[in-house]
């Protein structure tokens, strides 16, 4: 074990250009990093670029380091799709070869609403794909007025349903998603996630998501590199979405953030702390907020609050800690429509132990990363995992 604690911070969506088969998705020409640089007359990111990210991709309006520390690398994604789960999933060690079922052009079919319906005492309003707060500028008062749920997807495997904190209530959201992730276990419906999107607010215009959002996940379907290092007895924290999106399997302590700022916060903290082995951070407002939102400026500024506390955390690193920065996909903010997009994703490796800096060779698969960590604390890859070998690192 040359490293006793590893930190993985998966910036959400953070694509960096777009794969040799971003055709075949729809992606041609998607390059996340790329426009987001085009849209910040002044990029005040200095830590990624001090860790190599411009190694990676050209960063035309960020400050040039006087030093680049560590290794670098592009990672391409082996498995079929562009979504959270399968990205996530992929990075410890599951290779996903058919995708998670989506209802983006049809909505889901009327058997299952009519089921939900029935099931929870609550009519449906809504099934159909849209964005999460177009839909409540909609829906919204209706919801308040009659009590129906709002029922929507998008082009990720997902089924979310929509509901006031105040007038439905939070326990009354989580049961009806409770209820629709059993339905949603039969084959022909199976989608990756059922998602509880609480909001306030009581006219179209001021309803505002709040952060009591709750993933319920398909359940892995293997073991992956977080099972074999909690079963080694190391400890496994997740901060953000971890736990959601693993639904609970190889994780010791979780931590639930509030934006991706407080998910930051949570990681300096668990520096502090004393602890051997991972510690597994999503944030997701990269992703939620201004990615589906088509916003780069709002991006390219939720880059600059991380790269503040990135300065800390790189300030707290031990010579046995190990940090990894990387991505599960993009999405483009000055791309067309609202998916993800088909990209290749950074993986940038730092610890203040290491002596050499370069930019490793493109690497396929996201499992890479997780075999490093497996590696790292000499575990085995679970059977029916992957993963292409790094190193040494000097």
């Amino acid at each position: 074990m040359k490293y006793r604690r590893i930190f993985t911070i998966v910036i959400d969506s953070f694509g960096i250009g777009a794969m040799a088969d971003a055709a075949s998705y729809g992606d041609e020409g998607a390059d996340t990093l790329g426009h987001i640089d085009e849209h910040m007359p002044v990029f005040r990111i200095p830590h990624l670029l001090s860790l190599g990210l411009s190694r990676l991709h050209p960063v035309i309006h960020g400050p040039k380091p006087e030093m680049i520390h560590g290794y670098q690398a592009r990672m391409n994604e082996g498995s079929t799709g562009k979504d959270t789960m399968t990205g996530h999933w992929e990075l410890m060690g599951l290779l996903i070869t058919e995708p998670f079922l989506t209802f983006t052009d049809t909505g889901f079919p009327d058997e299952l609403i009519r089921e939900l319906e029935e099931a929870s005492g609550h009519k449906v309003i809504g099934n159909r794909a849209a964005s999460g707060t177009a839909i409540l500028d909609e829906l919204g008062e209706e919801h308040i007025k009659t009590g129906a749920m709002i029922v929507y997807t998008s082009a990720d495997s997902v089924l979310q349903i929509a509901a006031s904190e105040e007038t439905f209530g939070l326990d009354e959201l989580y049961r009806c998603c409770e209820i629709a992730r059993t339905l949603t276990m039969k084959p022909e419906w199976k989608v990756g996630r059922v998602i509880a999107r609480p909001f306030t607010g009581k006219h179209k215009g001021a309803f505002v998501r709040t952060a009591n959002r709750h993933d319920y996940a398909l359940k892995p379907f293997g073991p992956t590199v977080l099972n074999a290092l909690k079963d080694a007895g190391y400890d496994v924290i997740s901060i953000g979405k971890i736990n959601d999106i693993f639904a609970g399997e190889g994780i010791t302590r979780a931590f639930r953030s509030q934006s991706s700022v407080h998910g930051m916060d949570q990681t300096i903290e668990q520096m502090d702390g004393d602890f051997s082995g991972l510690c597994f951070v999503n944030l997701v407002d990269f992703d939620a907020l201004w990615g589906h939102r088509r916003n780069p400026e709002g991006y390219g500024h939720e880059l600059e609050r991380f790269d503040e506390k990135l300065g800390i955390v790189m300030s707290k690193l031990k010579d046995d800690d190990l940090l990894m920065i990387t991505a599960d996909h993009g999405n483009d903010p000055a791309f067309k429509g609202t998916d993800h997009t088909r990209e290749m994703v950074p993986l940038l490796l730092y610890s203040p132990s290491m002596k050499d800096s370069r930019r490793l060779e493109d690497i396929y698969g996201f499992g890479a990363a997780g075999r490093l960590i497996a590696d790292n604390f000499a575990v085995d890859m679970p059977e029916g995992t992957y993963g292409e070998v790094i190193g040494p690192l000097n």
